[in-house]
């Protein structure tokens, strides 16, 4: 990583700029049309950054008082909703960053929150229940207890909403929370990402492996060999690559043909220490990883998961944020240290 650094980024990554904000930055997306960027910290602090400049249009420090713990941008609207260790969510309006609506779910932490993709649901889950909201803010439907803490909320499409917990995998309706398929497997499931037409689930698990199904068939198969918990995972737009963590390399399965069973995955070497992030961009096979190493990479990929290097920096701190903008033209990354960095990115 010698000369790979903040202030003179390599190859696709351009200098752009950089912030701090008040403790470890957590969370982060773009909104109004990608000229904002809202990031999240520990202490519970929510700020609005100008996408070119880094000029802080607004800041509320501690709004959450006991923590933030995830934040999710409206897929449509200049809204998103953050969530906290003190039982509320909030909807935001992105533009003037003032509250619209507190969602109270009890006394517990609300640990993951998310839109449909149509914008008309908002799913929030607290210890062993999924909530769901109405594009008012009026609950919709709400789950019965799950085994577990519910350890992942994803939408499949915008019909339907599915959760990961100890064990399974539940799909629910969208509009009346019907159970519809329940996909078990013994073991703790620790991420959960889907393919973008929703067939193929795949939870990296507390025993150092992959397990995935295909809704279509019910069949279901495992990654295993990881030298530690495959926390970061994230598909490709054609949902053919599937890009996992769980050490200090990417491994990056093809489901083209019959794989990825049979097949041997591609292996992205780089990073000096495990990767914590992965965010694929919208189009094409462009990924981008972050490690406890500091190091942000850009990797351009083949059809059968191989790739090279083709950008990156070094942050101060472990990466625990990534997110392309909507145009993919740049890249922000947060790290513990609370710094937000914000690289202008070119073609390949």
């Amino acid at each position: 990583m010698s000369g790979v650094n903040t202030d003179s980024p390599k190859g696709v990554l351009r200098t752009g700029w950089s912030a701090v904000v008040g403790d470890y930055a957590i969370a982060c997306g773009w909104t109004c049309q990608g000229s904002l960027l809202v990031v999240g910290d520990a202490a519970g602090g929510v700020y609005g950054f100008e996408a070119t400049s880094g000029g802080l249009r607004w800041a509320f420090p501690q709004i959450h008082e006991t923590g933030l713990l995830a934040l999710a941008i409206h897929p449509e609207k200049s809204q998103f909703a953050t969530a906290g260790q003190d039982g509320r969510v909030l909807i935001w309006d992105a533009e003037d960053g003032q509250v619209r609506q507190e969602l109270e779910l009890g006394s517990g932490w609300v640990e993951h929150v998310a839109w449909s993709p149509d914008g008309r649901y908002l799913a929030a889950s607290i210890s062993r229940r999924v909530h769901v909201f109405d594009a008012d803010g009026q609950q919709a439907w709400s789950s019965d207890q799950h085994p577990s803490t519910v350890s992942a909320v994803v939408w499949a499409g915008s019909q339907e909403l599915a959760t990961a917990c100890y064990g399974r995998v539940s799909f629910f309706s969208a509009s009346t929370g019907k159970l519809i398929q329940k996909l078990e497997w013994q073991g703790s499931l620790v991420s959960m990402v889907l393919s973008p037409d929703g067939n193929v689930v795949a939870c990296g698990s507390q025993d150092n492996s992959v397990h995935f199904w295909r809704r279509s068939s019910g069949q279901d198969s495992q990654m295993s060999g990881y030298p530690g918990k495959p926390t970061a995972l994230s598909f490709d737009g054609t949902g053919t690559l599937l890009a996992t963590g769980g050490g200090e390399t990417v491994t990056v399965w093809s489901f083209r043909g019959d794989g990825p069973e049979g097949t041997s995955p591609g292996v992205l070497d780089f990073h000096l220490q495990p990767i914590t992030q992965l965010s694929f961009a919208q189009a094409g096979r462009r990924l981008a990883s972050g490690g406890r190493d500091g190091a942000v990479v850009v990797w351009a990929l083949e059809a059968d998961g191989q790739g090279k290097v083709t950008g990156g920096a070094l942050l101060g701190n472990v990466v625990a944020g990534l997110a392309w903008r909507p145009d993919e033209r740049a890249l922000a990354a947060l790290d513990a240290s609370g710094r937000v960095t914000v690289w202008r990115v070119g073609g390949q």
